[in-house]
C-alpha cells in the first residue's frame, strides 16, 4: 500500500505549483500514516461468521485496514462496524459469531492463538491467557494501544457518538487514559471529514505524560490529533511565579469570572455628547440619548465586547443613514461604510467604548485595590481580595511574575472580549485536578464541539480539584454529558489496589473500589527501611525482573535518591524519558507520578509522601496515585511509621 503511494505520478493532475504542494504534502502524509512498525502486528484477532452474504465469512481485525494489489481487504480496521463483534460478542450474545481468534505475539512475530467457540454450548467458559499476558507484557518504553485487549464496557464509550460529551470515571487502572485515545481514534474513522474541519486536540496534565501517550494514535495511523497542557492553551504571558494556595483557590474559583466580566465592561461609558457627520454640504447630527440608547442595547445583548465595538460605529452610521433617507437621499451600504469610518464616528466609538488589553485588564485587578474592590463587590470577601492582590504591583504586563492561575484569568479576559475558537472534539484527561476557571479555559475550545472527559476523583491532589463529576461538567459548559464508570481494573494486581483502596474511606468516600481482574500473589511487599542504600537494594531487585521500574518518593526526597542511585552506579531517567533495554528505572517525584505506569515500583516512604502536601486529604490522595502505579508488582519502603489510614 506504501509502495503503491509512493509511485504515484502528480505531474499530470496538478494545475499549478500550489496544488502540486499541497498534494504532495498529502502524499507524504499518507506516507507517514502507512510506516511499518516492527513490534506492532497488523493483525490481533479473526472472526468466523455463522450467516453473512457468504456463508462461513472469515474477517482478520487489525489496528488499520490493509488491502491486497487488487484493493480487496485483508484486515479490517478495528474500528469498523463489522468488527464491533470482536469486542462485544459473548455466549450469552453471540452476535452471529461462530468463531473468535486471538492471536499472540512476542516481539513482533506470531507465537500462539487463542480461540472461543461462541455458538458452541458445550464449550466452558474461561479467562483469555492471551488477554492476561498482553495486559502483563512488560513496559518499555511509551504507552502502547490497547485495541487488542478492549473489553466490553469500554468498547461501548469508545464508539459512543461524536454529538454527545462522555465523562469517564474510573480508578486505577481501568483504562480511562486509553479508552479516551481509542475514542479519538474511533471518532475520527468515524466523522473524519468534519473532525479534518474542525480539528482535535488531546490535554494532558503535565509534559511528562503528553510524552508518555505521544505514540498511541500514531500507532492507530491518526497522526493530526494535538496535544496539549492547560497551560499551553492559555500561554498569552510568561508564567513566572507562584501563588500562596489561598490565593490560587481565589483566582480558579469561578466567581472570578463574574468579576472579569464586569471590569470588561467599567470601560463602556455611557455618551454625553452628540456625534456630528459632515458629508458633503450636509451635516447629520444623532443626540446623545439615541446614542446612549444603541450603546444600552449592544450591552444588553451580551455579546463578546470586541464584537459590540465593531457594531457600534455601524450602528452609529445606520441612524444617520435614517436621517438621510427621511431627507430624501438614497443611501447604500457603501455610504453607510464611509459614515461608519467618519472621523467623528471613530472618535465617539473611542470615548464611548474603547479597546481593551486582557493582560492589563488582569495587571490592574491584581494590582489596584480600588478597582478590585469596585468589580468584586458582593462576589469576593474583603479577605478574598487581599489574597489575591500582588503586595508589590509590577510596573507592566512585561515584568509582572505572572502565575499559572493569572493565565487562566487572562485567557477568560481575552474570551470576554474575542470569541475563543472551538474544536471538533475535545479529550481533557486527569480532569479531576482542574480549577473551575481550567475547566472554563478548556470548554471554551468545544462550545462547539463535543469532550470526552476522564478522570478519578479519589487522584485529586490539588486544593481545588473537583468535588464531583456534575460540578466540573458544569463549569465545563456541559452539564447534560453522560457520566459512565469504569471498576473493572487490568492494570494494577488485586493485591495492590485493595491495598490503596485502604484510603478510600479516608479521602473519597462514597466512590466505588476498583476491582482488579487480575490476581498476582507476592505482586505487595511491605518493609521498613534504615536508610537510602535500603531503596537502592530494593531498586536492584525490581530491575532484575523483565520490564519497567519506578522508584516514586516524596519530592523532597528525590535529589538524595539520586545521588544514592548515581553512587551506586545505577543509571535512572526523569519522568518522560522514554526507558529503553538498557536504561529501565525512572526516579518519580509523587507529584509527577499520575497517568505513568511501570511494571514494577519501589515507593520510598509514604508517609513523607503525605506529608509533603499542605492537608491530609490531598496528601492521602497523592500517595494512592503513588501505590497505583505497578503492573507486576509492588514494594513499600518505610522508614517513619505507615499511615494510619492503611491500617
Amino acid at each position: 500500500m506504501r509502495e503503491d503511494v509512493e509511485a504515484l505520478d502528480i505531474r499530470d493532475v496538478t494545475a499549478n505549483w500550489v496544488n502540486a504542494v499541497v498534494l504532495e504534502s498529502q502524499i507524504n502524509e499518507r506516507i507517514k500514516a502507512l510506516a511499518d512498525l516492527a513490534h506492532t502486528p497488523l493483525f490481533f484477532g479473526r472472526l468466523d461468521y455463522l450467516h453473512t452474504t457468504q456463508e462461513g465469512q472469515r474477517f482478520y481485525i487489525g489496528r488499520r485496514h490493509v488491502h491486497d494489489g487488487d484493493g480487496d481487504p485483508m484486515v479490517i480496521d478495528w474500528r469498523a462496524p463489522v468488527s464491533q463483534p470482536f469486542y462485544r460478542a459473548s455466549r450469552k450474545n453471540p452476535m452471529d459469531v461462530r468463531l473468535r481468534r486471538r492471536f499472540g505475539y512476542t516481539g513482533g512475530d506470531l507465537t500462539a492463538y487463542e480461540d472461543e467457540h461462541l455458538s458452541d454450548p458445550t464449550e466452558a467458559d474461561r479467562t483469555s491467557r492471551l488477554l492476561q499476558a498482553e495486559i502483563e507484557r512488560p513496559r518499555v518504553g511509551p504507552m502502547r494501544d490497547i485495541v487488542a485487549t478492549i473489553q466490553p464496557e469500554q468498547d461501548e464509550i469508545v464508539r459512543s457518538g461524536l454529538s454527545g460529551t462522555v465523562c469517564v470515571q474510573g480508578g486505577p487502572g481501568t483504562g480511562k487514559t486509553a479508552v479516551g485515545l481509542h475514542r479519538v481514534a474511533y471518532l475520527l474513522y468515524a466523522h473524519r471529514e468534519r473532525l479534518a474541519r474542525t480539528g482535535t486536540l488531546v490535554i494532558g496534565p503535565n509534559r511528562s505524560f503528553l510524552h508518555y501517550i505521544e505514540q498511541v494514535l500514531p500507532a492507530l495511523g491518526e497522526l493530526e490529533v494535538k496535544q496539549a497542557t492547560v497551560a499551553d492553551l492559555v500561554a498569552h504571558v510568561e508564567v513566572r511565579g507562584a501563588d500562596e494556595p489561598a490565593a490560587a483557590l481565589v483566582k480558579g474559583d469561578a466567581r472570578m469570572a463574574e468579576v472579569l466580566r464586569r471590569a470588561v465592561r467599567s470601560h463602556v461609558t455611557m455618551p454625553a455628547e452628540p456625534v456630528m457627520v459632515v458629508r458633503g454640504s450636509r451635516r447629520w447630527r444623532v443626540p446623545a440619548y439615541e446614542l446612549e440608547e444603541i450603546v444600552r442595547e449592544l450591552l444588553d445583548r451580551d455579546i463578546r465586547y470586541g464584537a459590540a465595538r465593531d457594531a457600534l460605529p455601524q450602528r452609529i452610521a445606520h441612524a444617520v443613514l435614517v436621517r438621510m433617507e427621511q431627507a430624501g437621499e438614497a443611501p447604500d451600504d457603501r455610504v453607510q461604510d464611509a459614515v461608519a469610518r467618519n472621523a467623528a464616528v471613530k472618535a465617539a466609538v473611542k470615548a464611548v467604548w474603547p479597546q481593551v488589553d486582557p493582560a492589563k485588564l488582569v495587571l490592574r485587578l491584581l494590582s489596584d485595590p480600588d478597582f478590585l474592590a469596585e468589580h468584586a463587590h458582593g462576589v469576593l470577601t474583603d479577605d478574598e481580595q487581599k489574597a489575591i492582590l500582588w503586595t508589590r504591583p509590577p510596573r507592566s504586563v512585561r515584568s509582572a511574575r505572572w502565575s499559572a492561575a493569572d493565565a487562566v484569568l487572562i485567557d477568560e479576559a481575552n474570551d470576554l472580549v474575542e470569541r475563543t475558537p472551538s474544536l471538533g472534539h475535545v479529550v481533557l484527561d486527569e480532569a479531576q485536578d482542574l480549577s473551575p476557571m481550567q475547566y472554563r479555559a478548556v470548554g471554551r475550545r468545544c462550545t462547539t464541539g463535543s469532550a470526552t472527559v476522564l478522570g478519578d476523583l479519589a487522584q485529586g491532589t490539588t486544593p481545588w480539584a473537583t468535588a464531583s463529576w456534575s460540578e466540573a461538567l458544569a463549569h465545563l459548559g456541559k452539564p447534560d454529558a453522560l457520566v459512565e464508570e469504569l471498576t473493572a481494573g487490568f492494570r494494577v494486581p488485586r493485591e495492590v489496589i485493595a491495598y490503596a483502596s485502604r484510603l478510600l474511606p479516608h479521602m473519597s468516600p462514597g466512590l466505588t473500589e476498583v476491582r482488579s481482574v487480575r490476581e498476582s500473589p507476592g505482586s505487595l511487599e511491605i518493609r521498613p527501611s534504615e536508610g537510602d542504600a535500603d531503596v537502592v537494594a530494593a531498586c536492584l531487585s525490581a530491575l532484575r525482573h523483565e520490564g519497567s521500574t519506578g522508584l516514586i518518593a516524596a519530592d523532597g526526597r528525590v535529589p538524595a535518591l539520586a545521588a544514592a542511585l548515581a553512587e551506586a552506579g545505577i543509571p535512572f531517567l526523569a519522568p518522560g524519558e522514554e526507558t529503553t533495554p538498557d536504561i529501565r528505572l525512572t526516579l518519580v517525584p509523587a507529584s509527577l507520578a499520575k497517568g505513568l505506569e511501570y511494571d514494577y515500583v519501589v515507593l520510598d516512604d509514604p508517609a513523607a509522601v503525605v506529608a509533603a502536601e499542605p492537608d491530609e486529604r490531598t496528601g492521602l490522595r497523592r500517595l494512592y496515585v503513588a501505590l497505583t502505579r505497578a503492573v507486576s508488582g509492588l514494594t513499600v519502603l518505610h522508614s517513619s511509621p505507615l499511615p494510619w489510614q492503611l491500617g
